[in-house]
């Protein structure tokens, strides 16, 4: 995993000008150069939040009309809705920790929108009182005020 992820760290500075020919035509876009860190300093603070489980710290990060889809496959809209469901979540579980493998700011030249990409882990005791670890990808995306306006989650084991 470690080698992988590095490859991915080596080859992203090479990203924007190796997009080739492809079979697909990207729905979103396939044209990304690397992007501002402050973009990753955000998700990475509420990550800490979460974590922390001091979830009102920082939602000042957060557009009002966010959307986040969750690997359960729930799709949450709105920032109020998000904050209230993260908190039920985040109350109802124990010992939670993370660990951050890797993370990446990206801008998209063709749409001028940021992303910021986040891998890690995150072990927990559920409300059952049973130990959940798992890994995490999470795609957050940014509008043009610098508020979190996107977050996909994929999860595994």
């Amino acid at each position: 995993m470690k080698k992988l992820i590095m490859a991915i760290l080596v080859a992203l500075p090479f990203v924007a000008m190796s997009q080739g020919k492809s079979s697909y035509t990207a729905a979103y876009s396939s044209n990304f150069t690397m992007a501002d860190p402050s973009y990753s300093d955000k998700v990475l603070t509420l990550w800490k939040d979460f974590e922390n489980n001091t979830l009102d710290k920082h939602v000042d990060m957060i557009s009002d009309t966010v959307t986040m889809m969750l690997s359960e496959g729930m799709v949450v809209k709105g920032k109020a809705e998000n904050l209230a469901g993260v908190k039920e979540f985040r109350n109802s579980i124990k010992n939670y920790k993370v660990t951050v493998d890797a993370w990446m700011s990206l801008k998209s030249l063709d749409r001028d929108e940021n992303v910021v990409c986040v891998w890690g882990n995150e072990n927990f005791t559920d409300k059952d009182g049973k130990q959940v670890t798992r890994r995490l990808h999470e795609v957050w995306g940014f509008n043009s005020a610098g508020k979190v306006s996107l977050m996909m989650q994929y999860a595994g084991l």
